[in-house]
């Protein structure tokens, strides 16, 4: 999940780059427009952890959900919806250009590729951290129940943060 976050975090960066920061900043429409794609995505996740498809109702895990490969998809796809972010790096990215070399007519390119990498690395550094330490804890959860109890914690957490996103008011 390191690199799915790490290619979200990719993605979102890029998507500043390219200018949907500054749109996201001065159009409200498209702002929510993103904000409520992933707010949804967020409460549809939560549900499946909640109520998974499955019959087993002692198992936990999804298992369209537990795939390495939607796992990944999920993970980059949650990371990449932030609006948030996308603003976030628009603000934030310049903060750190020379502007000096952009006036002597070097590219922007260059600079914003370390920035990126720098930021990512870190990242990604972070979001191991946070791996390593839920596979520790994974050892806690073995029970069917323990499982299903974490997955009702974690789906409610999930769709609150879905429903808390559609109904931020970001004025």
């Amino acid at each position: 999940m390191v690199a799915a976050v790490s290619l979200g975090d990719i993605t979102v960066i890029t998507l500043s780059v390219i200018g949907l920061g500054s749109l996201l900043a001065v159009s409200s429409t498209a702002f929510t427009v993103v904000k409520v794609i992933g707010g949804l995505y967020l409460i549809i996740l939560g549900l499946r952890m909640i109520w998974p498809d499955n019959k087993d109702l002692g198992n936990a895990a999804d298992e369209s959900i537990g795939q390495p490969t939607n796992l990944f998809f999920n993970t980059w796809l949650v990371t990449a919806l932030n609006p948030k972010g996308i603003i976030f790096f628009g603000a934030f990215l310049p903060q750190f250009i020379k502007e000096a070399l952009i006036k002597a007519g070097n590219p922007i390119a260059p600079q914003l590729t370390i920035l990126t990498i720098t930021f990512v690395r870190l990242a990604a550094l972070n979001t191991l951290g946070y791996a390593l330490l839920a596979s520790k804890a994974s050892q806690l959860f073995n029970s069917n129940t323990a499982k299903r109890r974490f997955n009702i914690c974690g789906g409610t957490a999930m769709s609150a943060a879905g429903v808390w996103a559609l109904t931020l008011n970001n004025q």
